[in-house]
């Protein structure tokens, strides 16, 4: 798209032909200034004979150069197509407890009880969609922790990693502080203010590194770990003979240590007791953690240096053809 930076330039057009309607006869103009260039328009129309044939192609030459001369004056501008300028994204690392106690079946959606790592799955899933543009990864975590997925922008495959976990594969046990070491190693090289770890378990840590330890590493790296504690704290039983009751769910969800690895490392601790309320807690860690939005520009470039590339084409144009013109004038003379 091609705009005039200065459109009311153009007001300058009929300058020339105001210049000569106005200015007092050349005789009773003594003292007033001279410009050249409108006294070459001026003197055209009262050109000798002998070049009267070319003074109406001088004439237009003048006018072009006037005009590329406004032209330049209006800084024309070329506006390309607007481009997108990704802006600095999160380095998110999720950890999802995979040991065997995400098998319990608590979880309560519409009346029914499903097992915890189907609603970690699903909800967590979700969110890993959403968060296409950020560089995510996958540790899994049992008895030890795995690097599933390393970061990448690919979301689809860490998604599809996730949904492929099974339960038991890392042992029976909970490293937590495992998960946290192994985040740290991932992400301390990575950018500051973006490092992000999202951890998730049902259980207290029981195996490997001590995570008060690893959470002073990761605060030391400036990593903010969110913690999510996983499991409902009852469930309703339903008898043989038609009645229910409600029995308590037998965790070892440590959630004091999990508050206190977010509130060292200025996150924030969550407690998931069924599906929504986990829904509900990703939704929260977008809110925390928002995608940057990309930024926009329009490149442009500035045309006015080739209307005066022009002008002074036109120029040397004119002084040839004046030239001509004279020296035709002369050799018409001497003939």
């Amino acid at each position: 798209m091609l705009n005039w930076l200065w459109p009311y330039a153009f007001l300058l057009l009929p300058l020339p032909i105001l210049w000569r309607w106005l200015m007092p006869a050349r005789d009773a103009a003594q003292g007033a200034l001279r410009v050249p260039f409108f006294g070459l328009m001026e003197t055209l129309s009262h050109s000798s004979t002998t070049v009267r044939s070319t003074h109406w192609l001088r004439a237009i030459l003048c006018w072009l150069i006037w005009l590329a001369l406004v032209c330049a004056v209006a800084r024309p501008t070329f506006y390309g197509d607007p481009v997108q300028v990704p802006q600095e994204r999160r380095d998110l690392m999720l950890a999802v407890d995979i040991s065997l106690s995400m098998k319990e079946a608590d979880m309560a959606v519409q009346g029914q009880y499903v097992q915890r790592v189907q609603a970690v799955k699903y909800v967590v899933g979700n969110f890993v969609e959403q968060r296409k543009g950020d560089r995510l990864g996958l540790i899994l975590f049992g008895e030890q922790g795995y690097l599933q997925t390393p970061l990448t922008f690919d979301a689809n495959t860490v998604n599809q990693q996730l949904q492929e976990a099974q339960l038991g594969f890392a042992g029976n046990a909970t490293a937590i502080g495992d998960a946290i070491g192994l985040a740290v190693k991932h992400l301390r090289d990575r950018p500051a203010d973006s490092r992000v770890l999202i951890l998730l378990t049902d259980g207290a840590n029981t195996a490997g590194t001590d995570p008060v330890k690893a959470t002073a590493v990761a605060a030391e790296a400036g990593i903010r770990i969110y913690t999510v504690g996983v499991g409902a704290d009852t469930r309703v039983v339903r008898g043989m003979l038609g009645g229910s009751r409600v029995m308590p769910v037998a965790t070892d969800l440590d959630e004091p240590t999990l508050q206190a690895i977010a509130n060292s490392t200025g996150g924030q601790y969550f407690r998931a007791r069924n599906p929504d309320e986990l829904a509900d807690i990703y939704a929260e860690l977008d809110r925390l953690e928002p995608i940057p939005e990309d930024q926009t520009f329009r490149p442009t470039i500035s045309l006015s240096h080739w209307a005066i590339l022009a002008a002074l084409l036109l120029i040397l144009v004119l002084l040839l053809v004046t030239h001509w013109s004279r020296a035709s004038n002369a050799k018409g003379e001497l003939g």
